[in-house]
């Protein structure tokens, strides 16, 4: 996307895309201030220290593949906006709010794992961040509609559009669906999150091989 300086609007796109990746930086980075090792351990409270420390790094390496996954989508979105004002604006400084939020439930996960509500609050937060998402875009695609976007120019986006929806729907799908299943058994909703691996590589080898838009 070019930005031309002097368009205000474009302007006050690529502040707000600088303001966005500022937040995921800074939420990616708390995700890791819940792993580190206390000094002066004999080998037996090191080695179990360390075997402490699994379910932090699984957290972390769990949040951190979600908030990239988020940040590709929302980078996406901003781009083939002209303009991000109003409802849009504010639901995506809603998302931001929630992202930056993560890191909580990202803690609460790694140290109560086994209890419900850490479980169902984490996959509530991801749910509700998708679903905050699929606002914007809904709200971007709408706007964009009513500008009387040409012919060309409207099926060129919206076939980057749908990848977009896809992807946050499924996923929105899969955490929303276990908030209940937690509190049933939160080892099966975590089991039931690993469920995304091959739906999200599906929808990516789908999305190579029939490129919307190109004569796929």
């Amino acid at each position: 996307m070019s930005v031309s300086v002097e368009d205000p609007e474009s302007r006050n796109l690529a502040r707000l895309i600088a303001l966005s990746d500022g937040i995921f930086a800074i939420a990616m980075t708390l995700l890791v201030l819940d792993i580190h090792v206390t000094s002066g351990l004999n080998p037996a409270e090191f080695r179990s220290m360390l075997h402490d420390l699994l379910p932090h790094i699984g957290a972390y390496a769990l949040s951190f593949t979600i908030l990239a996954a988020f940040w590709r989508d929302h980078r996406r979105m901003l781009q083939i906006a002209r303009r991000v004002e109003g409802p849009a604006l504010r639901l995506t400084l809603a998302g931001l709010g929630a992202i930056a939020l993560l890191p909580f439930p990202t803690t609460l996960l790694s140290e109560y794992g086994s209890q419900p509500l850490a479980v169902a609050l984490y996959a509530g937060t991801v749910a509700l961040i998708d679903l905050l998402q699929l606002a914007v875009i809904q709200v971007i695609r709408r706007e964009r509609r009513a500008e009387g976007a040409g012919r060309h120019e409207t099926t060129a986006t919206s076939s980057g559009d749908l990848d977009i929806v896809t992807d946050l729907l499924v996923t929105a799908a899969v955490f929303g669906a276990t908030v209940p299943i937690a509190f049933a058994s939160p080892k099966a909703a975590l089991w039931t999150w690993l469920v995304l691996v091959p739906l999200k590589f599906a929808l990516g080898h789908r999305a190579r091989a029939h490129p919307r838009g190109k004569g796929g």
